[in-house]
């Protein structure tokens, strides 16, 4: 393709992508190093029948003009990176130095709120991710293996859980599992304990979100793993079949390797997709047992007082957070086309 036809061609996909993901990336980040002004305070004494009192008012005038000349805020630079809402690197010496053992330094660690978020985020984006993986591996592996009068109708059934919006979906698990839902009375019955509650438990509420995120992204893993099912090389797999190989020695040698580009692109989109976790905390109201980095984002700029700057610098450290865990898998397929290349 000729320079000029390719620029011309990548010219509307390079301008959404400068309007829509840098300039936005960019405001961000100078948001985050600008504070808002604080407010001007005037101290007036009043002289009465009991002596002279102090009084103190905002002065609206001056605070107002102070804005107007500076409306990105004080200039702050990395401080509110470092403060205890977020990196809190002050408080991590502090725990340091007075924690004896590594276990109590992990569990006073969950007492910062960016940590107690960064632990659920990673927890729940490393262990959804490859069960989200296998199981829609397994579901292509099984709708490919049905005759043609079914797998329509299978396939319509294991699409389900991508229609129904997140939020919409993990509100009636959070239903069910109440006490009074099907899951939680079951619960109960079976443990016989009628006061058994899974919202009432961090774990349980990690574990039911956890089994939520995975229920509903696999059909996305389904879809493309059966996709690449379609275009296995029938050649390949027929050799094997009078070598003599298995059905598992077939899965694991022929099927899985043909797969991998597409075993990369799923772990890429989903390491980023869970990484954002935020619909399944608002759905569970599970707020007291989890919370995200998004979620944190999201609480910054509710309320009243919506604290711009803490939001843009926890969206900064989300989005190095997400490059940190995306840089293996590209690193990997960068070493793989490179060696395919030569």
């Amino acid at each position: 393709m000729k320079h000029r036809t390719f620029f011309w061609f990548f010219l509307p996909s390079g301008l959404a992508m400068l309007l829509f993901i840098a300039f936005p990336i960019v405001s961000v980040l100078i948001q985050s190093v600008y504070a808002p002004h604080e407010a001007v305070l005037v101290t007036v004494e009043n002289s009465g029948p009991f002596g002279i009192t102090k009084s103190t008012s905002i002065d609206q005038e001056a605070t107002e003009a102070l804005r107007a000349a500076e409306p990105l805020g004080r200039f702050v630079g990395s401080q509110i990176y470092f403060d205890r809402g977020h990196l809190a690197i002050n408080e991590l010496a502090s725990l340091w130095q007075t924690t004896e053992t590594w276990g109590d330094f992990t569990s006073r660690l969950g007492n910062l709120p960016f940590y107690r978020a960064l632990s659920f985020t990673l927890t729940y984006t490393f262990t959804t991710v490859p069960l989200l993986m296998a199981l829609g591996f397994m579901i292509a592996l099984a709708v490919n293996t049905l005759p043609g009068a079914l797998k329509g109708l299978t396939i319509f059934f294991s699409l389900l859980p991508m229609i129904v919006t997140p939020i919409i979906g993990s509100l009636i698990l959070f239903w069910m599992i109440d006490s009074r839902g099907v899951i939680g009375s079951l619960l109960q019955y079976l443990a016989d304990d009628p006061n058994l509650s899974l919202k009432a438990s961090t774990p349980l509420v990690w574990i039911s979100i956890i089994v939520y995120g995975i229920w509903h992204s696999a059909p996305f893993a389904f879809v493309v793993f059966y996709a690449g099912l379609q275009t296995l090389p029938q050649d390949t797999l027929e050799s094997a079949q009078i070598d003599g190989a298995t059905r598992w020695q077939q899965i694991r040698y022929v099927t899985i390797p043909h797969l991998m580009p597409l075993v990369t692109f799923v772990a890429l989109i989903k390491l980023m997709d869970n990484f954002r976790v935020f619909e399944e905390i608002v759905g569970f109201n599970a707020e007291a047992h989890a919370t995200s980095l998004s979620w944190i984002i999201f609480n910054d700029l509710g309320g009243e007082t919506r604290l711009l700057s803490s939001a843009s610098a926890t969206s900064v450290l989300t989005i190095i957070g997400v490059a940190i865990l995306l840089s293996p898998v590209l690193v990997r397929t960068w070493r793989d086309f490179n060696e395919k290349s030569h």
